[in-house]
This record gives C-alpha cells, structure tokens and sequence, in this order.
C-alpha cells in the first residue's frame, strides 16, 4: 500500500490541520507550567490504556487497571487487563526514555517485540519482548539494550564462523527463519509478515518529514491502521504516533493520548471506504485528544484548589499533602494503596480520606475506593 504524498488534498486538510495544531500546542504549553502536570500525565496513560483496549472491543475498567498496577487485584487479572497493562507500561517506557528513543532503531525493536533478536530473527517474539509477553498475558519486562554487547557478539559469531572455515571444518549452512513453534497457526497467520510491513510504515515516516506534524502523524495514524502491522498489538500504532508528536516538539512535555481521541471519532468515520475520509478522521482524532486534555487539566487544576483549602492550619507532619499529591496522580486510590503509599493504618487511611473529603467511587461496602471526580 503506497501513500503518494503528491496527491494529499492539502485543501481540504490544512484546515483541520491547523484547528488540531493549536490546542495541542496550547495544552503542551500549559503543562509546563503546571501545577498537575505529573499527576495529569498519569492519569491519561491510565485513560488511554483503557481507551485502546475499548477500540479492539475490549472493557476494562480503569478501577481494575489502577489495582493491577498498584499488584492489589481484588480478583484473578484477566487476559484482557494484562494487555491494557500493557499499553500502561509501553506508554510510561517511552515517556522516560529520550524523545526519540521510541521511533529510534532500540526502541522500535522493543517496543514491536524483536527484542535483541539479530537480523534472522527479526520475526521472532522473544521472552523478553512487548508483543511476546503481551500474547502470554504477561507483564511487560523491557531489559536495558546494550548495543556494544550486541556488535562485539555478532562480530565474534562471525569471526567464530570464518576459522571453521579457514581449518576445513564442517560449517553447517544458514538457514531462513522458520515459524517459530510459539506462534501457532490457530493463533497466527503465518503468511503475515510483519517485519514487510513494519519496513513499509517506517519507509513512510522517513518519506513525511516535510510535512506539518500533525498532518504528518494522521497519516502514520490511518496507515498503521490500514496495513495492520503487528497481529496483536493494534495499540502500539497511535502510542508511536504520540510519540512522534512528542520528538517533533509540539507536544514535548507529554504523550498525547490518541487512543482517547479515536474513541470519540464514529466507527463510521474511522473505518470509511475513502482513505481522504479516514485522514480527516485522524486528525480530528489528534484534536479530539488535545480538547480533552485541556478539559481534564482544567479539571485537576480546580480539584486541587479545592483540596488544598483544606490543608490551611495542619501541623507540619501532617500526611494530608502526601495523600493529596496521591489522589492526582491515580484516578481512584484504594485504602490498602494509600497505606502503602503514606505507611498509615487503614484506619489511619480512613481518617485521611474522611478529612480530605473525597469521594467513594465504587459503592460498594467492601474495596472501596475513592476519587475526586
């Protein structure tokens, strides 16, 4: 599938262009200098996670994901929850490494599952990978790359490769990589090669440089959508998006959460015949996204004025700060969450919540949990 970059309707796009540019510029600007901005960052890779795996069909509910985070599930984690957690650990990887560590040659190779598999194993999803611990329901546990390792290994190899040759040894022939037997056939389609059309979206990245960024991202957004990189990490696409947006610098100081943003665009327009109809979609997504970040910002910069009227008179030792701080970087938090986080009593946990007013999100008698929502 081949995206001729001359032939964009730029009439009909610039508008929506521009309209997406500006309040994704005015949200990044806002951020720097908020008071929120750690707990608004975490509450959105909360969102999103959810947002993505809403998009594949899937319900989880941010109550669970936020206990699975914090390893205080109140029943068996589902497959699909692992997965959300998934996207959760993906989206704060990217976020805490350099700008453009995601879209770089490592972090592409993490983050799509070829791990430190060399160039005949590209296929392969290894034990340490994304997308393998992702199908295996799995938490995501990415090991540092050490790339010098990786070169002083291959030369070895070869160097190893080239005596046995030089001695008359037997050398046993290369072969192609085959399908790995942890990839079934009930499960995968062989013939879907992933490794093509990963080549293909990245040729692309290289190919819209020139472009405006936000034009840019919609149509790394619709093409990751129409050639369906990877089987079973649909999500990985808007999350490499966001971070495109964020090497670019106009959204530096966050990840944009495009996956809320679909959510809110109609199956409909997502999934049009006409592939200028799905780009505008896109970029309405990429706005969609940004509008209701500066709402939720607008949000927590409110709750938080009101929480810290009651923080006037308190003794210095007080924890009711700590637990205010908690309360903006969860979107509920449970009474075994806050004394493990401020080493409190449950009953010590319940006074705090009573003192500081919030409210019970679940209604249920047992696991409570509560938020400022």
């Amino acid at each position: 599938m081949t995206y001729e970059i001359a032939k964009l309707p730029l009439n009909t796009l610039i508008g929506p262009v521009a309209r997406a540019t500006g309040p994704l510029a005015r949200l990044d600007e806002r951020l720097a200098r908020s008071p929120v901005r750690e707990g608004w960052i975490e509450r959105q890779n909360f969102a999103d996670a959810a947002a993505a795996l809403w998009l594949e069909g899937e319900l989880v509910h941010v109550e669970d994901l936020v206990l699975h985070d914090a390893h205080m599930d109140i029943r068996a984690p589902t497959h699909e929850l692992t997965r959300a957690h998934a996207v959760l650990r993906s989206r704060r990887q990217i976020f805490s490494r350099p700008p453009d560590w995601a879209l770089g040659r490592e972090g592409i190779r993490q983050l799509t599952g070829r791990g430190r598999a060399g160039p005949t194993e590209m296929g392969r999803e290894g034990e340490g990978s994304v997308a393998g611990q992702l199908d295996a329901g799995e938490p995501i546990e990415v090991d540092e790359p050490d790339p010098l390792r990786e070169e002083i290994a291959a030369i070895d190899a070869v160097l190893e490769r080239a005596t046995k040759v030089l001695d008359g040894g037997a050398v046993p022939a290369r072969k192609e990589a085959a399908p790995q037997p942890d990839r079934p056939a009930l499960v995968y389609d062989l013939d879907w090669d992933e490794d093509a059309r990963l080549a293909e979206w990245q040729d692309l990245l290289d190919e819209t440089r020139q472009l405006p960024v936000v034009l840019r991202a919609a149509i790394l957004l619709e093409t990751w959508s129409s050639i369906e990189v990877l089987q079973h990490a649909s999500w990985l696409g808007p999350v490499l998006v966001s971070a495109l947006l964020r090497q670019e610098g106009l959204a530096g100081r966050h990840l944009a959460s495009l996956h809320l943003g679909i959510k809110s665009i109609p199956r409909e327009r997502r999934r049009a015949r006409n592939r200028d109809d799905r780009l505008l979609a896109c970029i309405d997504a990429i706005q969609e996204a940004a509008l209701a970040g500066l709402k939720e910002h607008d949000r927590l910069v409110l709750a938080k004025s009101q929480m810290e009227r009651r923080l006037r008179e308190r003794r210095a030792s007080s924890k009711l700060p700590d637990l205010v701080e908690f309360v903006m970087s969860r979107p509920l938090v449970s009474t075994g969450m806050i004394q493990d986080r401020l080493k409190v009593s449950k009953q010590g946990a319940l006074n705090l919540v009573g003192e500081l007013g919030l409210r019970e999100m679940t209604g249920r008698g047992r696991f409570r949990a509560w938020g400022i929502l």
